[in-house]
C-alpha cells in the first residue's frame, strides 16, 4: 500500500475520531450544565436562541459565581433570619402587600449576608442560577407579584402565592452549607 493511500485512510479516520471525541465532550458539558442549572438551562437556551450561546452564558455565570465570596451563615444568623421570616408571615394576615414587600427585602438581605451582590435584580438572578436554578422561577414569580403589589394590582391570593415563592428560595438560602453531610455542617 502506498503512502498516499495510507494517508487517505488514516487522515479521515483521525478526523472522524476527533469529531466523535468533541461530540462526547460537548455532550458531557451539556449534561453537566443541565444538571447544575436545572430548568434555568432550557430558559437560557430559549432566551439566547441557541444551545451554544446558552452554554457559553451559563459557563460565564459559573466563572462569576466562583469569584464571589459566598459563605454559609452562622447558627445565630440562621436563627435570626428564621425569626424574621416568622414575623413576616405573621404580618401577612393584616398587611399582605407589606408582608410580601418585607419578604422581598428579607430574601435580599439574606442573599447579601451569604455574599451575593444585590444591587441589580437581573444580576441576582444570574448569580443565584448557578446554585439555585431549581428555585429561581419561584424568585421570579414572587418578584413579579411584589411589583404588581406595589402598584396595588395584585390580589390577596397572588400575594399569598408570592409568600410561598419567596419561602422556597428563603429556605434554600438559609440552609445552604448546613445540610446534613455537607462540608459546611
Amino acid at each position: 500500500m502506498s503512502t498516499g493511500m495510507l494517508l487517505a485512510i488514516v487522515i479521515p479516520a483521525v478526523v472522524v475520531l476527533a469529531l466523535i471525541a468533541l461530540a462526547v465532550i460537548a455532550g458531557r458539558r451539556r449534561n453537566r450544565l443541565q444538571d447544575r442549572f436545572g430548568p434555568e438551562y432550557e430558559r437560557t437556551v430559549e432566551d439566547t436562541g441557541s444551545r451554544r450561546a446558552a452554554e457559553h452564558d451559563l459557563a460565564e455565570r459559573e466563572k462569576r459565581h466562583d469569584s464571589l465570596d459566598l459563605r454559609p451563615l452562622e447558627s445565630s444568623e440562621r436563627d435570626r433570619y428564621a425569626r424574621e421570616w416568622t414575623g413576616v408571615q405573621e404580618e401577612f394576615v393584616d398587611r399582605p402587600k407589606e408582608a410580601v414587600h418585607d419578604a422581598d427585602r428579607l430574601v435580599t438581605a439574606l442573599m447579601r449576608a451569604r455574599g451575593y451582590p444585590t444591587d441589580d435584580f437581573d444580576q441576582r438572578l444570574r448569580d443565584l442560577s448557578v446554585e439555585h436554578g431549581r428555585t429561581l422561577e419561584h424568585y421570579r414569580a414572587a418578584h413579579e407579584i411584589n411589583t404588581l403589589g406595589e402598584g396595588r394590582q395584585a390580589t390577596t391570593e397572588q400575594l399569598r402565592g408570592a409568600m410561598v415563592h419567596y419561602r422556597a428560595l428563603f429556605d434554600e438560602l438559609l440552609a445552604d452549607g448546613h445540610r446534613p453531610g455537607s462540608a459546611g455542617s
